[in-house]
């Protein structure tokens, strides 16, 4: 469905904007490098990852107290305690070999490889050393106390899959099966490209009525977070010719352009017109949202092109939307579900039909659960708002606001306030 717009054609819907996202944006990353396991953490793997030995690589000790052999202790108990003899010990790193004989144990530490005959791991508690004997007072099963070879990962088995983004949790993976190298994709290089003539670069002294770029700076961190690497090509004039040959600079050495500013359709937004004149072919303009109405995306050169409003929180839900699916796409990669929580809203809030409002709150909790207030001052140029908030609340389309205490979904992204 097409929504009419004051200043647009048409609005598309979120959802139609991102399936445009997937049907048309083809492009994706094949490069790989080779990197030290401890620089892995936040790619992807290039590969499937199997490992080339078994974890653990031995029986073990699961547990402190006497290795024996499951049989010789058959009906232990405390009326009738089985005795053995303690024939030696052995810690977690020993080499020795040893080998159990009949009603014998050997002292062991968690961890330390299962001696020849043994079969089960007595703890220190079912029993009572008295010299060079122990008494035994339960019967302990075959098996029980043991890490069996192999229990943890099996040699050939795959620990780490292509296209999964690698955590700390699979660096200790890779670690234990001694991976040293892994293969990762080549991180995406995105070329973000700011115009607009009020515009200075951070440091720079401001004159009259200009404003230091922060949408730039904040996009190169965003796109640092979801594992990008931004290039920053700084700001362009209000021309359509400069912001033309900048664009045809950048998509020859980039896999993914991000251009903020000259998005709507004032006498001064140049951008569409600026992609086009490059050769761009415009796949959407203008998406039935707020803020961020004037987003649109195009193809040039098979890569992706995204253009954001150029006022910092349209800019960031924008990127969040659609540069994180777009960054996904060439990656071939998912995103995990943001979390949310159940709040009831703290007063009345009104919305437009057919555009959804992304509107930001703060969660806070009390006796009776969770309040989400909405911030007074909501403004697409208001970046605090962003600092004064901890959630989003998604208004559909279909709904003409929100009612005092109506019970909604929240996208947290920060600690929840008492």
């Amino acid at each position: 469905m097409k929504v009419r717009e004051k200043g647009f054609t048409k609005l598309i819907k979120v959802e139609e904007a991102k399936r445009l996202i997937d049907e048309k944006i083809a492009y994706n990353i094949r490069e790989y490098e080779e990197v030290d396991l401890l620089e892995s953490l936040g790619r992807i793997s290039f590969e499937n990852v199997m490992s080339p030995i078994d974890v653990p690589p031995f029986d073990r000790a699961a547990m402190d107290g006497y290795a024996a052999k499951a049989k010789d202790i058959t009906g232990a108990s405390m009326r009738n305690p089985a005795i053995l003899k303690v024939i030696g010990y052995i810690e977690a790193g020993d080499k020795k070999e040893m080998i159990l004989t009949e009603r014998s144990a050997v002292e062991i530490s968690t961890g330390a490889p299962i001696p020849k005959g043994a079969d089960t791991v007595i703890p220190y508690e079912e029993t009572r050393r008295t010299g060079e004997y122990i008494e035994v007072y339960s019967a302990i099963p075959p098996g029980r106390n043991i890490s069996k070879k192999g229990e943890d990962i099996r040699r050939g088995e795959v620990v780490l899959r292509r296209g999964e983004k690698i955590k700390s949790w699979n660096i200790g993976v890779l670690a234990s099966i001694n991976k040293v190298k892994v293969k990762v994709y080549r991180k995406p290089r995105v070329a973000i490209i700011s115009t607009g003539n009020e515009l200075k670069e951070l440091g720079e002294k401001l004159g009259e009525k200009e404003i230091i770029n922060s949408t730039g700076a904040m996009l190169k961190a965003l796109i640092c977070e979801v594992g990008g690497e931004p290039v920053y090509y700084g700001n362009v004039s209000d021309d359509t010719n400069l912001i033309s040959k900048k664009i045809m600079k950048s998509i020859r050495f980039n896999d993914f352009i991000v251009v903020t500013g000259g998005t709507s359709v004032g006498k001064r937004d140049y951008t569409i017109e600026a992609v086009m004149k490059a050769g761009g072919k415009i796949i959407f303009h203008g998406v039935a949202m707020r803020p961020g109405k004037p987003t649109a995306l195009a193809i040039l050169n098979g890569k992706p092109i995204l253009m954001l409003s150029g006022y910092p929180v349209a800019a960031l839900i924008g990127f969040h939307l659609f540069g994180r699916k777009i960054m996904n796409r060439i990656c071939g990669t998912k995103d995990p579900p943001l979390p949310k929580v159940k709040a009831k809203i703290s007063r009345r809030v009104a919305s437009r039909p057919g555009i959804i409002d992304f509107l930001r709150v703060k969660i806070y909790k009390t006796p009776n659960g969770l309040i989400a207030e909405p911030l007074k001052i909501t403004g697409s140029g208001v970046l605090s708002s962003i600092i004064k908030s901890n959630g989003l609340v998604i208004i559909s389309e279909e709904k003409e606001g929100l009612e005092h205490e109506e019970e909604v979904d929240v996208i947290i992204f920060k600690p929840l306030e008492e």
